[in-house]
C-alpha cells in the first residue's frame, strides 16, 4: 500500500452514457489481480439517497443527523450533509485509506489526469480534447488525435497503461 499523499488518482471522464461505468467495471478485477488495492469515487450532479425510507438509519438521518454510519463486520457506509461539494482530494484525505488508485468518474473539471471514453457516433469531439490533463481516449474507432488511444475492447491494453500510469505516481 502506498502512503496517503502518493495515492495515484485517475479521472475516467466522457459524456452521458459513453461507458464509463461498464470500462472501471472491467478494469478494477484486472488492476486487482495485478495487484492494485482501488478506491472509487462517483461524481453524481445532484442530490442522492443510498437508504431506504424505513430502514434505521434513514430514520436517523430524517430525525435531522447530520452524519449516520452503517457498520458491519465487513463493510462501513457513510451519509453525511456537507455544506459544499467537496473536492477530489478533500474526499480522499477524508475518508480513503490504504489503496494504490482512486479511480474518479466523472470530474472532468478536476484536473487529475483523465481517460475520456469517446463514443465516435454520438459525439463530434471528445469533450477533454483540450484539457492538459487528459492522458488518453477509449475510443470505438481510432480518430485523429495526437493522444494515446486504446479501443474499447482492449481492457487489458487499459489496464496496463494504468499500472505504468500509478508505477511513475509512486
Amino acid at each position: 500500500m502506498l502512503a496517503q499523499d502518493s495515492i495515484a488518482v485517475l479521472s475516467i471522464v466522457g459524456r452521458s452514457k459513453t461507458g464509463k461505468t461498464t470500462l472501471i467495471e472491467k478494469l478494477i478485477p484486472l488492476l486487482k489481480s495485478r495487484g492494485l488495492t482501488i478506491a472509487t469515487i462517483k461524481h453524481h450532479h445532484g442530490d442522492f439517497e443510498i437508504d431506504r425510507e424505513g430502514k434505521d438509519t434513514y430514520r436517523h438521518k430524517a430525525a435531522g443527523a447530520k452524519a449516520v454510519l452503517l457498520t458491519s463486520p465487513a463493510k462501513i457506509a457513510l451519509v453525511m450533509d456537507v455544506d459544499k461539494e467537496l473536492k477530489v482530494q478533500e474526499i480522499i484525505n477524508k475518508y480513503i485509506h490504504d489503496v494504490d488508485l482512486v479511480i474518479t468518474e466523472g470530474y472532468k473539471r478536476e484536473s487529475f489526469p483523465k481517460i475520456e471514453v469517446f463514443n465516435w457516433k454520438k459525439d463530434t469531439y471528445p469533450v477533454c480534447l483540450g484539457d492538459g490533463s487528459l492522458i488518453a481516449l477509449v475510443v470505438d474507432k481510432r480518430i485523429d488525435v495526437t493522444v494515446q488511444q486504446f479501443l474499447r475492447d482492449d481492457i487489458a491494453g487499459i489496464a496496463e497503461f494504468i499500472l505504468n500510469f500509478v508505477k511513475r505516481k509512486t
